[in-house]
């Protein structure tokens, strides 16, 4: 008897784990339609700091009113973070060709010719639109001279409807990329008028 019940209980077991839901998982990915193929500048990217609400495998977004909800079967493929710095890090290379790229913490005998830095303040969508607000900093490592600092709010269109979580990931890669757009953007103008560093 003891015996027929235990096998009745593995057996529940098996078929609970047979009927889980499948995970997806996605990754950010890069706008980038070439490889770089100079070698300067060169540029650090880090470090990128997220919020601790979006630090999860799980993928996050808005619901009504002040609620999020954290997907079960919706992960990240990679930490955030780690996503984020690799997608900015191919962005930036490609719109500034240059081969030259390094992860923070670098060495300081030999630091990058500008450091990038992000802190995520907001990463969401829903079913109108996906968003992301940043602080941005470039910084010449080698001295500390701030090259440029920006807070800024970036929207994409969704195509309406219920979200759909498939649609979450390129979403948030398009913004990524016009985000890499307004930083390669200020170091081109530092490279181009070799005017003073600004805050």
């Amino acid at each position: 008897m003891t015996r027929t019940l235990g096998i009745i209980i593995l057996l529940a077991l098996l078929a609970a784990c047979g009927s889980s839901p499948r995970s997806n998982y996605y990754l950010l990915t890069a706008g980038v339609s070439e490889a770089p193929r100079g070698d300067s500048p060169s540029l650090g990217i880090g470090p990128i700091a997220i919020p601790e609400y979006l630090n999860r495998n799980g993928m996050v977004y808005s619901r009504e009113g002040n609620q999020l909800r954290v997907s079960s079967t919706d992960r990240w493929a990679e930490p955030l973070e780690s996503g984020i710095k690799r997608t900015l890090a191919v962005n930036l290379a490609s719109q500034l060709d240059t081969q030259d790229i390094r992860y923070y913490p670098w060495s300081t005998e030999n630091a990058p010719d500008y450091g990038v830095s992000v802190s995520l303040l907001q990463l969401d969508a829903n079913h109108q639109r996906a968003l992301i607000a940043a602080e941005w900093r470039v910084i010449q490592p080698a001295t500390g001279n701030p090259i440029a600092r920006r807070i800024v709010t970036l929207e994409q269109p969704l195509p309406g409807g219920p979200l759909e979580v498939e649609q979450m990931a390129p979403a948030y890669s398009q913004l990524l990329a016009q985000l890499s757009r307004l930083i390669s953007g200020a170091i081109e103008e530092h490279l181009g008028t070799g005017a003073e560093t600004r805050e």
